[in-house]
């Protein structure tokens, strides 16, 4: 039978025939068709359409769409993950996002922002370092990419404004952070609307970042590189992960030259199989199965993002 992908048109030597084959063999319809869509000229539909099995009654997204949480709940970091996918395919809008919106404001804690876990996670598996708790706190982490996301794709609904206020005081309050809310922050302010005041935070923050050692600058030395507390050993952040795209306001954090050995070592990270691996704690076969096929596709698309080779 004739084949359509680059895994049956060319020998599996580029990184992109690669990880096609990887896709293929180990991930998820909506990982499937997101690879579709971004390299092999696939339809947002057939995007949409998988994202779609993901949705509950209640306009938030479930059933370990983030692998991390199991179980058909709904949840701010599942929710959080749908956003990512409807803006990747240029779908963040109309009314699947009023209703997005609706459910944020219904999981929303009292200063109108976003908790990283809402208690009814409670009763079904979820990865140990996402805690549950009754009254959980507003999180950096949970809102700032989706305040950043919606701002980006010109999304008005009155959950924002708390939101973003909420973001704000958060980001000015930060003198020592992690690499992971640091990222969350940086998705905020490159989008932020108010641009010269988040230009003035970023800068902040990538002094910060570089003088509390929360990225590994080279790849060739990581066994000098401090890891942050609470992280997997070997969980090391670096310059791509900060700025996956050249129009970061992080970009700016970081030398032509740190950034080339940055996305080197991601395009040698790929394994054998044709996937990127997860560096994080894995705490059950089956969610690194799912989370490794999101990482491979956000490494391509990073890759990219910067011009570099891929196939």
């Amino acid at each position: 039978m004739a084949g359509t992908g680059a895994t049956h048109e060319a020998p599996l030597t580029s990184p992109l025939a690669r990880a096609e084959h990887f896709i293929w063999l180990t991930a998820r319809v909506l990982e499937q068709r997101r690879f579709a869509y971004h390299f092999l000229d696939g339809g947002s539909d057939a995007v949409e359409t998988a994202l779609a099995a993901y949705l509950n009654e209640d306009g938030g997204y479930g059933h370990a769409l983030e692998p991390d949480l199991r179980g058909p709940v709904s949840q701010p970091l599942h929710t959080a993950h749908a956003l990512r996918v409807l803006d990747s395919i240029g779908r963040c809008g109309g009314l699947r996002v009023e209703r997005i919106c609706r459910y944020f404001t219904q999981v929303s804690t009292s200063d109108g922002a976003l908790p990283a876990i809402h208690p009814s996670q409670r009763g079904y598996p979820a990865a140990p370092f996402l805690p549950i708790v009754d009254d959980p706190p507003s999180e950096l982490l949970a809102t700032g990419p989706v305040v950043g996301l919606l701002h980006r794709n010109q999304v008005w609904h009155a959950w924002l404004f708390r939101a973003t206020d909420f973001c704000w005081a958060a980001v000015d309050a930060l003198d020592k952070s992690h690499p992971y809310e640091i990222e969350a922050a940086v998705a905020f302010l490159d989008s932020a609307p108010d641009r010269s005041r988040a230009e003035a935070a970023a800068d902040r923050l990538g002094r910060m970042v570089r003088e509390q050692r929360l990225v590994a600058l080279d790849p060739r030395r990581l066994d000098d590189q401090p890891v942050a507390p609470g992280y997997a050993p070997g969980e090391h952040h670096f310059p791509h992960h900060y700025a996956p795209t050249p129009a970061s306001l992080a970009r700016r954090w970081f030398t032509d030259e740190e950034m080339a050995l940055s996305l080197e070592h991601l395009t040698a990270q790929q394994e054998p199989d044709g996937g990127w691996p997860i560096t994080y704690r894995a705490w059950a076969p089956g969610t690194a199965l799912e989370a490794r096929p999101l990482a491979t596709v956000e490494a391509l698309r990073t890759l990219q993002a910067y011009g570099r080779p891929i196939g």
